[in-house]
């Protein structure tokens, strides 16, 4: 039984991304999957950091939801830092040997800031397969 660490943000409701966790879970039917959704301060210069914590708390709860809609059980959903990096880091630094992969769902290329940044190929470093998932919001 693996536990896989999904890192989603506006693509984490995705039908995509619901089909690749439906993938996973067909190689293994016992797969558990953690969602982690890294905040995302609103436009502008001036936000409160706690609310933009709740905010994404609220979104990591609204995507789980979706995702259990849609036949996917997941364990657990929370709120990361603003950059997913160290959001991911963060996570699996806090538990240590907990996960056996990465799922991670950005945005196609030209919308997505993750791309942009380079995310998924920097995901790499951590030592864990990352799934790459190309979705829409």
């Amino acid at each position: 039984m693996a536990r896989y660490l999904v890192v989603a943000h506006r693509t984490a409701k995705s039908p995509e991304l619901a089909e690749k966790l439906r993938e996973v879970r067909a190689q293994d039917p016992e797969a558990r999957f953690v969602l982690l959704v890294p905040a995302v301060p609103p436009p502008g210069w001036v936000y409160e950091e706690n609310e933009v914590w709740e905010r994404s708390r609220r979104e990591a709860e609204a995507a789980k939801e979706a995702l259990e809609a849609q036949g996917i059980p997941v364990e657990e959903a929370k709120p990361g830092d603003i950059s997913p990096l160290l959001a991911l880091e963060e996570e699996l630094l806090a538990h240590p040997g907990a996960y056996q992969g990465i799922v991670l769902a950005t945005l196609p290329p030209g919308l997505s800031r993750w791309l942009r940044l380079d995310v998924h190929t920097q995901a790499e470093r951590f030592g864990l397969p990352v799934v790459h998932v190309i979705a829409h919001p």
